[in-house]
């Protein structure tokens, strides 16, 4: 997560990591305190049990990115390839925007590639944390990493 601005979304993408046993990074700075109080209504006890990596900027994670050769796919609605067609590999990292402005360019253009989830005509996007779930449990179908 870039920079996340709502502490509700952070925690239910965190109980949604926790449940399927991936790693979640979260980009800061944060709208909100990054705390166990913060995250606790939304993600309740399964927030604590997820595996978290912060990374003090963009700089950072993309540099941690890079040296673990990971693949970034942005989940974005602008230029992106529709969910369904694309192809993902084990390995990649779904970077979701801050609820409030998504990504800026620099970091939009630094992405590996681009994911949009397909929605009816005449509505803008999604909640992030939804979003997030779709895009994880279609790239966990693909790459065979549902946990047993």
């Amino acid at each position: 997560m870039f920079q996340p601005d709502i502490a509700g979304n952070v925690g239910t993408t965190l109980r949604t990591a926790a449940c399927f046993g991936v790693l979640a990074h979260i980009i800061e700075p944060c709208g909100f305190p990054f705390s166990d109080g913060a995250l606790k209504r939304a993600g309740m006890d399964y927030a604590t049990r997820a595996n978290v990596r912060r990374h003090a900027d963009w700089d950072g994670f993309f540099e941690w990115s890079a040296d673990a050769g990971r693949r970034v796919v942005l989940l974005t609605t602008a230029g992106a390839t529709p969910l369904p067609a694309f192809e993902f590999a084990w390995g990649d990292i779904l970077l979701l925007g801050a609820e409030s402005s998504g990504v800026p360019p620099h970091v939009h253009d630094a992405a590996a590639a681009r994911v949009a989830i397909p929605m009816r005509s005449g509505f803008r996007s999604l909640n992030v944390a939804v979003a997030a779930g779709i895009a994880l449990a279609e790239a966990l179908r693909q790459t065979k990493g549902f946990p047993e």
